[in-house]
């Protein structure tokens, strides 16, 4: 639980008035990359032991993805039974970014779980947008859904969400004041910081354009097409019809053109199965589990710099999510059936 470690160690950082990204924990050095508001809520992780504090994480994710299952279905406009919800988040940790996120001790399904649950109340909901600014200020991609919101003329949904982000940034700076001026000054436009990303972990457009262009440094290719994906992605879930699609369209969008998507983000993949199975798109849906259960990416060369030197016969495995996304983005039908498809599913 590694990122666990970082976690722990910037609430650490908080209690003890330190510098807050200027440490580096566990044998692979890692820093502080999130936003002090969500160094303020870590807190209380360091007053744990260390065993004790990855005991009630683990246990807490796995009662995080038994959540997040729920509230899939209730974005697919389903009401499942208990046992249906244990069996079904039983399946879910065989799914490589749920089995990541439980390994590292990652904060990606209590971050999901806030977005997800906000955007599903129903419409008109007081302070409906709270919640998906909070998730903003604790990992900025939830902020995606803010102009989502926007193009789907819920004007006063995304004013709350913006303000309630803001709001984050604003407690950060009263508590913090150093740490906030050096993260949205500096620290958030290194994202070196956070990892290389040419390697197989990086799931995004980024990571796919490196490795398929041997460039550790893609530049205005990937831009160019980060521009075109983000432009493309959220029109088509601005147009979409009912929120199942549109947040599944925005979710992926996001995270295609992150410069870093490590595959534990992709946890978005749950929502995704469950709407496949609820419109009964059983083939599309087999297909989705095959790719977030096969771990090709992990099959593939990747030590050292061997990331950069893959055939091309192996760069569909290499960045396996990111090929399924853009798949689910350039094959949406919006007119025809009224449903996301992916060229398996015409093919079928």
């Amino acid at each position: 639980m590694a990122d666990l470690l970082v976690y722990r160690a910037e609430g650490a950082a908080v209690a003890h008035g330190t510098d807050l990204y200027g440490f580096t924990v566990t044998r692979w050095r890692l820093p502080a990359t999130y936003p002090p508001f969500a160094a303020i809520l870590f807190v209380p992780a360091a007053w744990l032991p260390v065993p004790a504090l990855k005991a009630v994480v683990l246990a807490g994710n796995v009662a995080l993805l038994a959540a997040f299952v729920t509230l899939s279905a209730r974005l697919a406009h389903r009401t499942p039974a208990p046992p249906l919800v244990c069996a079904a988040t039983a399946l879910a940790l065989w799914l490589e970014p749920v089995f990541q996120t439980l390994l590292y001790g990652q904060i990606n399904l209590a971050v999901a779980c806030l977005a997800l649950w906000d955007l599903t109340r129903p419409a008109g909901t007081r302070a409906k947008g709270l919640v998906l600014g909070l998730a903003a200020g604790i990992k900025l991609t939830p902020a995606v859904f803010l102009p989502y919101l926007l193009l789907r003329g819920r004007v006063r949904e995304a004013a709350t969400a913006a303000a309630a982000l803001a709001g984050t940034v604003a407690l950060g700076a009263v508590l913090l004041p150093s740490a906030t001026a050096s993260f949205w000054t500096r620290r958030l436009w290194e994202t070196a910081r956070v990892g290389k990303p040419w390697i197989v972990d990086n799931q995004s457009l980024q990571g796919l354009a490196a490795r398929a262009l041997g460039d550790p440094a893609p530049g205005l290719v990937w831009l160019l097409a980060a521009a075109v994906v983000a432009v493309a992605g959220l029109r088509l879930a601005a147009r979409a019809p009912g929120d199942g699609h549109g947040v599944l369209l925005t979710a992926f969008t996001a995270l295609l053109i992150c410069p870093i998507s490590w595959t534990h983000h992709w946890v978005w993949c749950v929502p995704l199965l469950v709407v496949l199975l609820a419109e009964g798109r059983t083939r599309t849906a087999v297909l989705v589990a095959l790719v977030f259960t096969a771990r090709t990416m992990w099959l593939v060369p990747h030590q050292g710099d061997l990331d950069l030197e893959l055939p091309w016969w192996q760069q569909p495995l290499a960045s396996a999510y990111p090929v399924l996304a853009l798949a689910l983005i350039v094959t949406y039908d919006g007119t025809a059936g009224r449903r996301p498809a992916v060229a398996a599913e015409r093919a079928g």
